[in-house]
């Protein structure tokens, strides 16, 4: 059984309460590419939060990147569980045992299939790969002409409202996730954005506002704070997630998203329990 936050409910923080984020959402531990749980949990403890979400990378179809063969989540989540069941015994914090898939046009069954199966708190679900690219490398596009890259960032946004729509998972991951390579970075336009706010305005879906880039390539939190008013307007909650893979990430990235959220108050952030599917 798992620990939930009392009153939290999937409930908005109001306008005007206390502007410190409470929950780190998206973090990564060795069962993808981070680090030991125990010392990701101590690092959220640290930082002050009520509470932490586990969100290991999960892929169920294979790529020409690789990726399922070094994430392989779809195989461990039981064993990562009763880790986490010991550790939420140790930690005066709340440990969300969730999980990051990677979303794929047309595998919505076996996604579907998968997670109703696995019955984790919630779902992350992003958009890795499209036209063949892995959209978090630069190396798979930067020999790209303009057009092809262009075309590469259409499908990402295309994919991702697929994913929203899918209504699979309970959050979508790193919103403009091109911004964060130089290759694609500025070919993101209002119309995407547009997209992305009419696709989650009519779903259960939550957006993130991700700091995995804020303090390297990117130098700021995505989505790009300048789109943000549009889904402000929309009334549009988001969660906050670092994206760490690493303590030292939660404790420098939860200062971050502090400053962030306490300058713009009219920013919605819910809460967990976040559970949309059936």
């Amino acid at each position: 059984m798992s620990r939930r936050p009392d009153g939290a409910g999937g409930s908005d923080r109001e306008r005007g309460d206390d502007p410190a984020p409470r929950y780190d959402l998206h973090t990564h531990t060795r069962f993808s590419d981070g680090s030991e749980m125990a010392s990701m949990i101590e690092a959220a403890v640290a930082a002050g939060y009520d509470g932490i979400g586990l969100t290991d990378h999960c892929i169920l179809v294979d790529d020409d990147h690789g990726r399922r063969d070094r994430f392989d989540l779809v195989e461990t989540y039981e064993r990562r569980r009763r880790q986490i069941d010991e550790l939420r015994e140790r930690y005066p914090i709340d440990v969300f045992d969730a999980v990051e898939c990677n979303y794929v046009p047309g595998t919505e069954a076996r996604l579907e299939a998968f997670l109703e199966d696995a019955d984790f708190e919630y779902a992350i679900g992003s958009v890795h790969l499209v036209e063949g690219c892995d959209v978090t490398a630069a190396a798979t596009v930067a020999d790209r002409p303009r057009a092809e890259r262009r075309a590469v960032v259409d499908a990402y946004y295309e994919a991702l409202v697929r994913s929203i729509e899918s209504e699979l998972f309970d959050v979508v991951g790193h919103v403009d996730l091109p911004e964060r390579i130089e290759p694609l970075r500025g070919l993101t336009t209002d119309a995407h954005y547009r997209a992305v706010a009419d696709a989650l305005t009519t779903s259960s879906t939550v957006p993130e506002l991700n700091a995995g880039r804020a303090r390297r390539g990117l130098g700021r939190l995505h989505p790009n704070p300048e789109a943000l008013e549009l889904f402000v307007e929309r009334d549009i909650a988001f969660v906050l997630g670092s994206d760490a893979h690493a303590p030292r990430e939660i404790r420098a990235r939860s200062e971050i998203l502090t400053d962030f959220v306490r300058d713009r108050p009219p920013l919605r952030l819910a809460s967990p329990p976040l559970r949309s599917r059936p």
